[in-house]
């Protein structure tokens, strides 16, 4: 199964763009949509396997505010290091990877949550 975090990006213009990112996979576009388009097409292997999408961009009782920051943080450290042709550190890696578990959790809670209050 791969695991696709989808995350906002302050553009160099002050505009919003969207990067979809899995492992060391990485694509962009306009909307959350179109970034998640992008990796498929740029990564046809992905496309024949299932997909987990987080898609996250407020904080909530299953992912705090604190946690968004630094998923934010790190992603922006892991996007500079990417364009260097550089590794992120691995402690900083290992939290990221911690992280973006967290979130893929609390995306599979928050269905829960849901679907506990479609049967009411």
């Amino acid at each position: 199964m791969t695991t696709v975090a989808i995350l906002p990006v302050e553009t160099t213009l002050g505009t919003r763009s969207y990067q979809a990112f899995s492992g060391q996979r990485c694509a962009e576009g306009t909307t959350a949509g179109a970034a998640l388009d992008a990796l498929s097409l740029r990564f046809p292997e992905l496309a024949d396997e299932p997909m987990i999408v987080v898609q996250r961009f407020r904080p909530d009782q299953f992912f705090s505010a604190t946690q968004q920051q630094r998923l934010q943080e790190l992603m922006h450290l892991w996007r500079e290091a990417r364009d260097t042709g550089q590794p992120l550190l691995p402690s900083d890696q290992e939290e990221l990877d911690s992280l973006i578990d967290a979130e893929l959790v609390a995306s599979g809670q928050r269905a829960e949550y849901v679907a506990r209050g479609l049967g009411k």
